[in-house]
């Protein structure tokens, strides 16, 4: 083993040094190099503190990183579990996967780096002491005081005042604990089991994030406030924090809160991000509306701002600072003792910078690098960031590539993995390739030792990599244990603050150019190209032999309806064949006990059958589907979560759900469906018996719709389906004519994604209408229900609804919709018949201009239209079964005739 590979090894303290799967650079070429020489001679820190992805003010992180050179970081307590999802299907911990990644996309970006606690996003609250009672405050807390040990800022930045101005439950929160964290890392006695590996830290200065007043617009038809207020905060019209239409959280035009800033007498400063880098192309505003723009389930995208763009932080604690963000504190390499000439050495580096001719810098940086590399050993955390950043600088400058690809992007345990492990020196520097060390699947060296690189001539090592038969499948680590509804548990301690899954095997490449070492380190990953977007990397997993895809993970059956219970198993490897079991609760019977499957080909699925009855009287309890072949035997699912935007994720799915017989009567017997852009609510209709046609665009612009008993459009469908939105006023004449128009969840901040979308969402129903204020909400699922007219056929036909059937896990209403109906303005109850029937369903109402904040069993309102037959009323209750929390459905009905007087109040008092 080479002398650098020994020091890299020792400087491994933590999981958080694992190098992630390289995608795609923000900078490359010449600004890269100059960012990377840049950087070396800058030792300074700042840590920004969130509760969930996109609550980043993006245009300070990409100043302070990409403008100030800083070592820069943005801790999100969650992953994002509650928001909603523009893009596909993914929700709950499937959708925390999806924005972790696209966390990572933004921080590739600005050039910072992500951190998480253990937190989970349980959807939206008001309230600071639910959201502790969720996430637990010492575990938080804990994991809040371990990055900021780790990561040593020298400046805290809370993206919230920790006050009811920031309307989340879980932003207050995140500010709360931010605050005290900040104080409790300087700690000894706080959280001494850290010291094993961490050393107390107390940064200079704590600052906020300051907002402006917030003042929302009255506007018809859901358009979104100027800065929708709740997770995200402006990230609406200002997704840069600094970007498009105002200058993000902090500027004068918009804010995440409710009202005026909390503390209008802090001290404030005053950074400008509009200041162009002629090197980058682009100012910082700039770039944070690019990294912005890559929290794309958010549906954040936004166009580019330019010019002048001022971002306004408050002073919290600590020592106050007069107009910069790092007055008084030494971010030069004299903040380490002894290491003067070596900070000279770098700033030599960085003057006589040649950008035709970058390898001249190396000798230069392979000069310094000894120094680096001694402090470090001895324990000098920022020598040992140095160490790093100083051989990644040598490889850009000497123009150096290295790869670690494998011949597959998964395998199955016992495969034997094929590498191709790639240096190329594309520079006239003589560099040697000492050798390549592999740790993973097994500790071992590639048999290449002290080759010299020929100019730009690919060198290639290949490893054949055998994998044990009990290698672990592949699961993002935070997924792996069980853990409680308001925390993830992580056992490890050094993984606890990583953002990115642990890749299956690293590569350390050691160089040396004149006996002077350096190293580099790669994830090992797939790379392959697709027709139609071209080249794409994706990290290499290891995964069952074939897995269990469920339609569904809760089916509902009518009382004294048996039916066919259907799972596909799936190959991922070839010659799989086994049986098939499925485990019901008590009171149910499957047969047969066990079916056959046989698969020849990787990749084929095999449907089979289960006759399912359920009990005589209404029952639920929980189903597992298992399938062993030989002495392999699994009860997941494999989920790939596939967007071109981030490197591809595989998530292990538990094969396994609720079942539900229920007293259940359905009298629309077809359905036209649209889809949205996620949904499962056809699987749900055809599981209560509907016949669900899809509707394209033929049908949409000229089939006969009358044929439906009812039509239904996805979530989101009329941001995301142009044929939908040509269609709507053959939809609102099918209405007029006595059908049943059910609009799933739309989000009127999806306005600004084209006119058409706008003009759409400012017209969903028959009669105009307007949103609420968003902060028109009912939080407390304990609020009592009071049923005005129980004998009501509304709530009696076909299926019968009581107070009962309002109980809730999550808050029941969000913001109060208004209906102008006749001239006359009547507000419709707030998620009237939203909730839990007893009967297994939920009824969902249309959601909010902005509900990203919103936990996804979020209620909301409805607008019920009376004297149409009691027939065309049966969705109303029974449409939708109640799913998994990761599932939202929220729907408005829209109904022809009159406006009806209202059943229910939430506050129990009268209308």
């Amino acid at each position: 083993m080479s002398r650098s590979g020994a020091g890299f090894i020792g400087l491994a303290l933590c999981a958080l040094c694992i190098i992630p799967l390289r995608a795609e650079e923000f900078l490359i070429g010449t600004p890269a190099i100059r960012y990377s020489i840049d950087k070396l001679n800058v030792l300074g820190s700042v840590l920004m503190i969130g509760a969930h992805p996109d609550d980043e003010n993006n245009a300070v992180l990409a100043y302070c990183s990409r403008g100030l050179k800083m070592r820069t970081g943005y801790l999100s307590c969650t992953r994002g579990e509650g928001g909603q999802n523009l893009l596909g299907p993914e929700q709950g911990a499937l959708l925390g996967v999806l924005r972790t990644q696209e966390l990572l996309a933004a921080r590739r970006d600005d050039g910072g780096a992500q951190y998480f606690t253990r937190a989970i996003d349980f959807g939206f609250t008001t309230s600071v002491a639910e959201t502790m009672s969720y996430w637990g405050h010492d575990r938080t807390l804990a994991d809040m005081v371990w990055v900021i040990r780790q990561q040593e800022p020298d400046v805290i930045i809370l993206s919230f005042s920790g006050t009811p101005s920031d309307g989340h439950g879980h932003h207050q929160t995140s500010a709360i604990i931010g605050k005290e964290a900040y104080e409790a890392a300087g700690d000894p006695s706080r959280f001494p089991e850290q010291l094993k590996w961490v050393k107390p830290w107390h940064a200079r200065r704590l600052l906020r994030s300051r907002f402006a007043p917030l003042t929302p617009p009255a506007g018809r038809g859901g358009n979104a406030p100027a800065a929708a207020p709740g997770r995200g905060g402006n990230s609406t019209t200002a997704p840069g924090r600094g970007g498009a239409a105002a200058p993000g959280r902090g500027g004068p035009a918009a804010g995440p809160g409710r009202g005026p800033d909390p503390f209008p007498n802090q001290p404030v400063i005053s950074v400008d991000t509009g200041i162009f880098d002629p090197v980058i192309g682009r100012s910082d505003r700039e770039i944070s509306v690019i990294s912005r723009n890559e929290h794309r389930s958010q549906g954040q995208g936004a166009t580019i701002a330019y010019g002048d763009s001022e971002n306004l932080l408050s002073f919290v604690e600590g020592e106050q600072p007069q107009k910069r963000i790092f007055d008084g504190i030494d971010t030069s390499w004299k903040r380490l003792s002894g290491a003067g000439e070596t900070g000279e050495l770098l700033a030599k580096v960085q003057r006589e910078f040649d950008d035709l001719h970058p390898e001249k810098s190396v000798p230069g940086l392979l000069q310094a690098r000894p120094a680096i590399e001694k402090l470090a050993l001895q324990g000098e955390q920022w020598a040992k960031w140095k160490l790093e950043e100083i051989d990644e600088a040598i490889a850009l400058c000497a123009g150096l590539r290295t790869e670690a690809e494998a011949n597959a992007a998964a395998f199955i345990p016992g495969d034997t993995a094929k590498l191709s492990l790639t240096a190329l020196n594309r520079s006239s520097l003589p560099i040697t390739l000492a050798g390549v060390h592999l740790s993973g699947w097994e500790d071992m060296d590639a048999p290449v030792k002290n080759k010299l690189l020929a100019y730009n001539k690919p060198d290639v090592t290949t490893v054949s990599l055998p994998i044990s038969a009990t290698q672990p499948y592949s699961q993002p680590f935070w997924l792996k244990e069980p853990h409680e509804a308001g925390s993830y548990t992580i056992s490890d301690q050094t993984l606890i603050g990583r953002a990115d899954i642990l890749p299956e095997v690293v590569a350390r490449f050691d160089f040396t150019l004149n006996s002077a070492p350096f190293s580099i380190t790669e994830p090992i990953h797939f790379r392959g190209a697709d027709p139609s977007r071209g080249e794409y990397v994706r990290p290499v997993v290891v995964e069952p032999p074939f897995s269990i895809d469920l339609p569904a993970a809760n089916f509902v059956f009518p009382l004294s309806s048996s039916r066919d219970f259907s799972v596909q198993v799936r190959a991922l490897a070839a010659n799989q064949s086994g049986e098939v079991r499925l485990q019901t609760p008590e009171g149910w019977r499957a047969s047969p006990a066990a079916a056959p499957f046989q698969l020849k080909e990787a990749g084929e699925g095999q449907e089979v059958r289960f006759h399912l009855t359920p009990p005589a009287g209404p029952l639920s309890g929980r189903f597992k589907v298992t399938a062993k072949a030989g002495v392999v035997e699994i009860a997941t699912g494999v989920d790939v979560i596939p967007y071109s935007h981030i490197p591809a994720q595989t998530v292990l799915v538990p094969a396994e759900g609720k079942l539900s017989a229920v007293q259940l009567k359905v009298l629309a017997h077809r359905v036209g469906y649209v889809m949205g852009s996620s949904d499962k609510v056809p699987e749900a209709l055809r599981q209560m018996g509907c016949q669900v046609d899809l509707l394209d665009d033929k049908v949409l612009g000229s089939g006969n719709l009358a044929i439906y008993d009812a039509i239904v459009t996805g979530v989101r469908a009329y941001s995301v389906r142009a044929d939908l939105r040509a269609a709507q006023q053959r939809l609102l004449d099918y209405v007029r004519s006595g059908g049943t128009l059910v609009v799933q969840y739309n989000n009127g901040a999806d306005a600004r994604i084209s006119p058409s979308v706008a003009e759409a969402l400012e017209h969903l129903g028959p009669y105009p209408f307007t949103f609420g204020r968003d902060d028109a909400r009912v939080t407390d699922e304990d609020a009592p229900v009071k049923v005005l007219l129980p004998a009501s056929p509304l709530l009696n036909v076909p299926n019968k609804i009581t107070a009962a059937d309002f109980k809730v896990d999550q808050h029941r209403g969000d913001r109060v919709r208004h209906h102008h109906a006749l001239g006359a303005q009547h507000r419709v109850f707030s998620d009237a018949l939203a909730g839990h029937a007893k009967s297994g369903f939920k009824l969902r109402r249309i959601s909010t201009p902005d509900l990203k904040e919103i936990e996804p069993l979020a209620f909301s309102d409805v607008m019920s239209l009376t004297d149409f037959p009691v027939d065309r009323i049966q969705l109303l209750f029974g449409l939708v079964p109640r799913h998994s929390r990761d599932e939202p459905d929220h729907v408005v009905f829209v109904l022809p005739q009159k406006s009806l007087r209202l059943l229910v109040n939430f506050d129990g008092t009268d209308p």
